[in-house]
């Protein structure tokens, strides 16, 4: 009769044991996900919360002007956050080669302070491009990406 008390005695021993591992394994992956998310909760609200719309008319001859050959796009901010009016926060590719930020000239409509929601900005940067050809624009922000294609007569 003892002999029975003594290797259940035993087994509930090692359930418990193997429990407790379990526990403190779930406990530290718990917690490793918490801070992650604390840590990037940030980023992805600054995300989700930024959006823009290039609304130049690709099909306009405002886009490239070829005597001086520079680019100029018009960029609205459709999204909650307040951008930069310098520049920073915008990275631009044109033909997939990168446009320095300094290289970048944002001149925002009706003289104001700041690019809000709703406030359009025109974006002028230096480009030789090819003629008789398509080209692309890429403008990001935040991880929002708008692409502009139009073509060079």
């Amino acid at each position: 009769m003892s002999g029975d008390s003594v290797s259940t005695l035993i087994l509930f021993i090692a359930a418990m044991l193997v429990a407790a591992g379990v526990a403190g394994t779930l406990v530290t992956n718990v917690n490793g996900i918490s801070n992650s998310i604390d840590t990037y909760s940030g980023d992805v609200r600054d995300q989700i919360d930024t959006d823009i719309e290039i609304i130049s008319d690709p099909g306009s001859d405002a886009v490239y002007n070829g005597t001086e050959e520079n680019v100029t796009i018009l960029v609205k901010n459709t999204g909650d956050r307040t951008l930069e009016t310098d520049g920073t926060d915008l990275d631009v590719l044109i033909n997939g080669e990168y446009v320095q930020r300094d290289a970048i000239t944002v001149e925002l409509q009706g003289n104001t302070s700041s690019w809000r929601r709703g406030d359009v900005a025109e974006l002028r940067f230096d480009a030789s491009l090819e003629s008789d050809a398509e080209h692309r624009i890429i403008v990001s922000v935040h991880g929002d990406e708008e692409t502009l294609e139009f073509y060079v007569p």
